[in-house]
C-alpha cells in the first residue's frame, strides 16, 4: 500500500503494521504493593499497552466480580509525580466496586512504564498516554467502545482536560484537585513569577541541559522536600506527610524519591496545557478541596468550559492532599453518579 502525504510518497506493510505493535518487553512485579487495602470485590491483573511513540505503559486493570458483558471503562492517572500503586490505583479499584472497568497506569518515563530517560514528563506526551489508554480499552472485547471516560488527578488533571479536548472519543472526564501544570510551572505558583525570574529559570535550566549532554546524567528535582524546612508552607508539608510517610510512600515514585528530571520543566513553559479547553464537548466534572492551596486551578480552569455538561464541585473543607486518600472527602458516589449519566445512561 502506498500513501501519499503532502507529496511526499510512502510505501506501507504489512511488516510496517506489524512493528507499529510491537512494544518493550517490561518487568511486572505481581505482588500487592500498593499503598491501600486490596478489595474483595474486583478483580486486579497487569496489563500493558503503548502509545503513538512507541512507549509500552504498564498499567494495574481492575475489574468487578461476577459482571458479564461490556463494561463502560474509565483510564485514571495521576498525581504528578506518582505511580499507580499511590493514589490513581486507589480511584480505579474504587470504581470498579461501583461496576466500571477501569485501569490505572504508570505515565511514560514513570514506575513500570517504560521509556528514556527516566522520571521524564512532556505535556504533550503525558496527554498522549491518556489517549493510549483509550486506545487499549477500545481493543477489549469486555468494553464498550462508546462509553469510555478517563480520570486525572491532580497535574494528571490538566493532562485529562487537554486530552479531552483532543480526543472526541473520550466521553466524560473528571478531574481531581487538578493542577495546571504549563501554568505553575511557568507563572509559579499563585502566579508570582515575573517575566524576568522566567528568563532566569531558562537560562539556568538550559545550562542544566548543556551539562547532562556532556555528562549523559539526568539530574532530578529531589522529590517531596524531606526534612521538611520550618517555615515550609502548610501545603508542602502536607505533600510530605503522604509521599514521605508509610501513608503513601512506594519505592518506584518520583515524588517520594529523587523526583522529576529537572529541565522537563522547559517543555511545559511555552506549551500552555489548557489553551483549547473551551473546545471540550463532551462531559467533564472538576472536583476540588475548599482549602486547597490549588483550588484557583480548577476554578479558572472551569470558567473555560462551555456547555450544560460541565461541572465544578468543590468539597467543604477538604485539602489538596486530602484528595488523595482521604475516603471521607473523596467524593466518590458523586463520581460514580456522573460517570453514570454520561457513559451508561446517556446511551440507554
Amino acid at each position: 500500500m502506498t500513501v501519499l502525504v503532502c507529496g511526499i510518497l510512502f510505501n506501507t506493510s504489512a511488516a510496517d503494521a506489524q512493528n507499529s505493535k510491537n512494544m518493550e518487553n517490561l518487568t511486572l512485579t505481581q505482588e500487592w504493593d500498593k499503598t491501600f487495602p486490596k478489595s474483595d470485590k474486583v478483580e486486579q491483573l497487569k496489563v500493558t499497552f503503548h502509545n503513538r511513540y512507541g512507549i509500552t505503559l504498564a498499567a494495574d486493570l481492575y475489574k468487578p466480580k461476577n459482571i458479564e458483558g461490556r463494561l463502560a471503562a474509565i483510564a485514571v492517572s495521576g498525581p504528578y509525580g506518582a505511580v499507580k500503586e499511590q493514589v490513581s490505583g486507589r480511584y480505579a479499584q474504587t470504581l470498579a466496586e461501583y461496576g466500571f472497568l477501569t485501569i490505572a497506569f504508570d505515565p511514560s518515563y514513570c514506575g513500570e512504564s517504560g521509556g528514556m530517560p527516566r522520571s521524564l514528563t512532556s505535556p504533550e506526551i503525558s496527554t498522549e498516554d491518556f489517549s493510549a489508554a483509550v486506545d487499549y480499552l477500545m481493543t477489549r472485547e469486555d468494553v464498550d467502545g462508546e462509553c469510555i471516560g478517563i480520570l486525572g488527578i491532580c497535574g494528571w488533571g490538566g493532562f485529562a482536560l487537554n486530552a479531552a479536548a483532543n480526543d472526541p472519543r473520550i466521553k466524560a472526564t473528571v478531574t481531581s484537585t487538578m493542577y495546571d501544570m504549563s501554568r505553575v510551572q511557568a507563572n509559579g505558583y499563585f502566579d508570582k513569577m515575573s517575566v524576568e525570574d522566567r528568563y532566569e529559570m531558562r537560562k539556568q535550566l538550559n545550562e542544566q541541559r548543556t551539562k547532562e549532554y556532556r555528562t549523559g546524567i539526568y539530574e532530578r528535582n529531589g522529590g517531596v522536600i524531606d526534612p521538611v524546612p520550618e517555615d515550609a508552607p502548610l501545603f508542602v508539608r502536607q505533600y510530605h506527610d503522604y509521599y514521605k510517610t508509610q501513608r503513601g510512600y512506594h519505592r518506584r515514585s518520583p515524588n517520594s524519591n529523587d523526583g522529576i528530571n529537572k529541565t522537563a520543566t522547559l517543555a511545559f513553559i511555552n506549551m500552555p496545557l489548557l489553551s483549547y479547553s473551551e473546545e471540550i464537548r463532551s462531559a467533564v466534572l472538576m472536583i476540588h478541596g475548599e482549602k486547597a492551596h490549588s483550588r484557583y486551578f480548577s476554578e479558572d480552569a472551569y470558567k473555560r468550559l462551555k456547555g450544560d455538561n460541565k461541572e465544578l464541585l468543590i468539597v467543604p473543607g477538604a485539602t489538596h492532599v486530602d484528595l488523595y486518600d482521604n475516603l471521607q472527602m473523596i467524593p466518590f458516589d458523586r463520581i460514580n453518579i456522573f460517570f453514570r449519566k454520561y457513559l451508561i445512561n446517556i446511551n440507554n
